[in-house]
């Protein structure tokens, strides 16, 4: 049974009744129209840290923004307003990197954190909140390998999901790294970007297989209206095809195996005058029955991190036709979530990134905003996006 029936009785004979869309568990649907994020363009940028690195930003069950962040022991900053205001950072673990991925359980509201003792590869700590963010617990977890024998390591990638089409629905992924034994240059041509899954709650993870290609390194995944799994990769090897540019494939087994590699031409990886790539971010935003993906990088022709962008596209990553820098300034690492029906954060896109000197900030904007960006020439925005009747 569809895990997301858990939120109660009459959320079980809504679903089994009328096949809407699935519930999380305040008993809201997880999808609905476009609409609220549309309207007058709107972006505003605060800063929520000063020190330190590595940012992952989601929103919970209840709506409520928490912004991650961390590289000597992890804190988090909450929004119950939608982002707002921002309450004083609290504390998940005293030590560990970041281990990225943080991930809502859309069925129980459970929100998870991984904690790596050190860089990778390291011993890896699951820390979780069962009351929207404001307390953190560890737990025990089991991962378990892939088919060739490799555990992953979980720094940096981008937050994690939970599945809500097909056959899938309920599941929770995240993306993860194989570091092939160590993060030295010699170890670069064997790494590779990969995900893992629990379909038990987060007590146990399976391991995928490997990304298409190998020298990759920090990526983001998210479930498409059908069902499919959108995977979106950095390059962590300079001698790779193209270096310089994102990477992406597509799984059709609830994130077991990918297929379907392409490099995507459109999307930069980082600054263009060094053959090494930088983390993105990347969320589809809750509208039913289409695949609006949002992607966030550095889009800058000069030898520095700046100018993180965010780029939009309207067919599930096969065009991106739009885009517009959010802060002209050095930045570094960005992670993207969006908004709740039915919550404060509704409508909302909220980019959470790094900037100097070691500053996270978060911006929050609408896709309106978005839109009266610069056109890249690879499509155009469908009119259905915008609001607007077809001409």
């Amino acid at each position: 049974m569809n895990r997301f029936a858990s939120g109660g009785f009459a959320a079980l004979v809504f679903l089994l009744a009328a096949a809407a869309t699935p519930l999380h568990a305040q008993d809201k649907p997880v999808e609905g129209s476009i609409n609220p994020f549309l309207g007058e363009p709107e972006l505003e940028i605060q800063r929520l840290f000063t020190s330190e690195r590595f940012p992952n930003v989601v929103v919970s069950t209840k709506g409520t923004v928490l912004a991650l962040w961390g590289s000597d022991g992890i804190d988090v900053r909450r929004s119950e307003d939608g982002g707002k205001t921002w309450g004083e950072p609290i504390n998940i673990a005293e030590k560990g990197i970041h281990g990225g991925g943080a991930t809502v359980d859309e069925a129980t509201g459970r929100i998870f954190a991984f904690v790596e003792e050190k860089h990778p590869p390291a011993k890896i700590h699951l820390h979780t909140s069962d009351d929207d963010g404001r307390s953190w617990q560890e737990q025990p977890v089991e991962i378990k390998a892939n088919s060739l024998g490799h555990l992953p390591s979980m720094h940096m990638n981008e937050s994690g999901i939970t599945l809500r089409h097909g056959k899938h629905a309920g599941r929770l992924l995240r993306a993860t790294r194989w570091y092939a034994g160590g993060n030295g240059k010699n170890f670069w041509p064997d790494h590779y970007t990969n995900a893992m899954y629990s379909d038990d709650a987060g007590r146990t993870w399976q391991a995928s297989e490997p990304f298409p290609e190998k020298g990759t390194g920090e990526a983001a995944v998210a479930e498409l209206s059908d069902g499919r799994i959108y995977y979106n990769s950095r390059v962590h090897w300079d001698k790779n095809e193209k270096s310089k540019r994102r990477r992406h494939a597509y799984s059709d087994d609830g994130g077991r195996t990918w297929k379907d590699f392409a490099i995507v031409d459109i999307l930069p990886d980082g600054d263009q005058h060094r053959s090494y790539g930088c983390m993105g971010g990347q969320v589809r935003l809750p509208v039913e029955g289409q695949d609006v993906l949002l992607f966030s990088n550095l889009d800058t022709d000069q030898p520095t991190r700046e100018r993180v962008t965010v780029w939009a596209s309207f067919d599930g990553g096969n065009t991106w036709p739009v885009k517009r820098l959010v802060f002209d300034g050095p930045s570094a690492y960005s992670s993207l979530t969006a908004g709740r029906p039915g919550t404060e954060s509704e409508g909302w896109a909220y980019l959470f990134f790094e900037s100097a000197p070691k500053h996270g900030r978060v911006a929050r904007f609408n896709l309106t905003w978005l839109l009266e960006g610069e056109a890249t020439g690879d499509g155009q925005p469908p009119a259905w996006a915008t609001g607007k009747p077809a001409s």
